[in-house]
């Protein structure tokens, strides 16, 4: 389940990367940043096809991710202490200082 999750997360990756290179740039230097009439959400929200899969794929994404770390976490719910045998003795030294 989690080799079939890794390769969507893959092809998602794949997927936003090139939507957001076919995007138009919103940006004029640094006017974007003050007083530019061309924002990612105007008074319409997303314009576009490519804005709106781009939104759908990052959802898609954040999902795919939070899913495969549930997934993982539930598999590998023990610890390396859990499988040591407590009938075995651990060897030890001694440590109290010489006189």
């Amino acid at each position: 389940m989690i080799s079939t999750l890794l390769v969507v997360q893959i092809l998602l990756t794949i997927a936003i990367v090139i939507a957001v290179l076919l995007q138009k740039s919103s940006s004029i230097g640094l006017g974007a940043y003050s007083g530019s009439n061309e924002s990612m959400f105007g008074a319409k929200g997303p314009a576009g096809f490519l804005a709106k899969a781009t939104f759908i794929l990052a959802i898609l994404f954040v999902l795919n991710t939070l899913t495969m770390g549930y997934i993982y976490n539930k598999e590998k719910a023990h610890s390396v202490v859990d499988t040591i045998d407590p009938t075995t003795s651990v060897p030890t030294t001694n440590n109290t200082p010489k006189k």
